[in-house]
């Protein structure tokens, strides 16, 4: 019997482009360096081309006005906080990809969601590729509170997983992870672009067919991003990903993609010994310990999608020992804050040239909206002119290059949350006080700026 011949192509680990020969950039997508080598073997009678073309005669054109519109059917996954990241709960027949750095939570996450669903009445299939049937006991065990029953699968195999998947047909299946599952129809080892594509496939296929909601773990890259191609994302439904420090208490679960609700929602947990409890205040959480009166510090507000959340951000200024002056950012973009400390010295005339800058967020969250500019801007002229905020002041709004301070949105919502958390005084742009309503003038005081030498004569 011949022996199938051996090809070597190379795969774009970004985009999934693929070359009969390595180049240095690739012409997908314009990254350099990201062309890995891999074995395959041209698929001829495998069984996944059986499943493929058993349905290919079965196919048919639909209208755009025939697809009915009926509401999605979802699955409570007993944990708010995740419910609102996935838009309401768990669709059936869904693919979500959950990554995020080792230790962080992952598993421990899923099987609290296989316990939920579980004593809910669901079928739950977990199936394993890195542990033991006694290490997910023992996690099981730590969790406590199963009612139910659960089956679990120790399998490397993905086609082997595949058909007991489809003869037991559960409500959810967990399959962690991803990378360490393989198939025969390729050849190159377990962990690999052509091997993470085909696992992903299979499970694709498998969610969409049989309406199993899918829940896969990612490992991801030191860089912090899920690990293998970047078509990985693309062919799922949700992209979750856990943030936070490992030895943190604190974790941040953020939707980056999700095709069934918004992806702007997080949801915050906090890691205990029996699991990860979800918190319902994150803004008392990110505040607690915060100094009273204390120069450098000011509380600023950012929307985190349809959330209000209360953050401290710190900032040092001192003299320099160095002939260039060190700028340090931690949760917040680098050139933003450098940006920021340039329209000081240029429209406020503060003379920062001299001195080293740290901005810090505190509690372990990192936040990019553009509305907590002027809260930097107030920590640095703070701690530079050493006079404190008053520890009840809550500060948000846009700066721009010449000094003029921008409205934002969701105002409302975010002077809701300060007047919930005690605030008595909210420094934000004057656009924005044209716009409010009489009744929250009444009920905390708001101070307007168009400038940030306003912002100084107010501090």
């Amino acid at each position: 019997m011949a022996r199938a011949k051996v090809k070597t192509v190379f795969f774009c680990k970004e985009c999934g482009y693929e070359s009969t020969k390595w180049m240095g950039q690739c012409p997908g997508c314009g990254e350099w360096n990201t062309l890995v080598e891999e074995k395959a073997v041209p698929a001829s009678s495998g069984r996944m081309s059986g499943l493929s073309s058993g349905s290919r005669g079965k196919r048919k054109l639909t209208g755009l006005f025939e697809v009915s519109m009926e509401e999605e059917e979802r699955m409570d996954s007993g944990i708010p906080e995740l419910n609102r990241v996935l838009g309401g709960g768990i669709v059936k027949g869904s693919l979500i990809l959950v990554g995020g750095d080792p230790g962080i939570g992952k598993s421990t996450l899923l099987l609290q969601i296989c316990r939920n669903l579980a004593n809910d009445g669901k079928n739950i299939v977990y199936v394993s590729g890195e542990e033991s049937l006694k290490q997910i006991k023992m996690r099981a065990d730590r969790l406590g509170d199963f009612q139910k029953d659960i089956y679990l699968l120790c399998e490397t195999d993905i086609m082997v997983a595949a058909d007991m998947i489809r003869e037991e047909k559960p409500d959810m299946v967990v399959v962690d992870s991803v990378q360490t599952m393989s198939s025969e129809e390729i050849t190159s080892a377990a962990g690999s672009i052509s091997q993470v594509r085909e696992v992903t496939s299979v499970l694709m296929q498998l969610a969409k067919e049989e309406g199993i909601a899918v829940f896969i773990v990612g490992h991801v890259t030191k860089e912090g991003v899920v690990a293998g191609p970047k078509t990985l994302e693309h062919m799922v439904d949700t992209v979750l990903y856990f943030e936070g420090e490992q030895n943190a208490v604190y974790r941040i679960l953020r939707g980056v993609k999700n095709r069934f609700g918004s992806t702007n929602e997080i949801g915050v947990f906090e890691m205990k010994q029996r699991g990860l409890f979800e918190v319902s205040n994150p803004s008392q959480v990110m505040l607690d310990g915060r100094p009273l009166d204390s120069s450098g510090s000011v509380v600023v507000c950012s929307m985190e999608g349809t959330r209000p959340l209360l953050i401290e951000i710190q900032a040092l200024v001192s003299p320099t020992s160095f002939n260039m002056p060190r700028r340090t950012s931690v949760g917040i973009d680098f050139n933003r804050v450098n940006l920021l400390l340039a329209v000081l010295e240029k429209r406020a005339g503060m003379q920062l040239g001299g001195c080293d800058a740290y901005v810090n967020l505190a509690g372990g969250m990192r936040l990019g909206e553009p509305a907590i500019d002027l809260g930097i801007v107030c920590a640095v002229i703070s701690s530079y002119r050493n006079i404190p905020v008053h520890h009840g002041t809550m500060i948000f709004g846009e700066v721009g290059l010449t000094g003029e301070v921008r409205g934002v949105g969701f105002v409302e919502q975010r002077l809701n949350e300060a007047i919930k958390m005690g605030f008595t005084r909210c420094i934000i742009p004057k656009t924005n006080v044209e716009s409010l309503e009489e009744s929250y003038k009444k009920r905390i005081q708001i101070c307007g700026v168009s400038n940030v030498r306003e912002v100084i004569e107010i501090l």
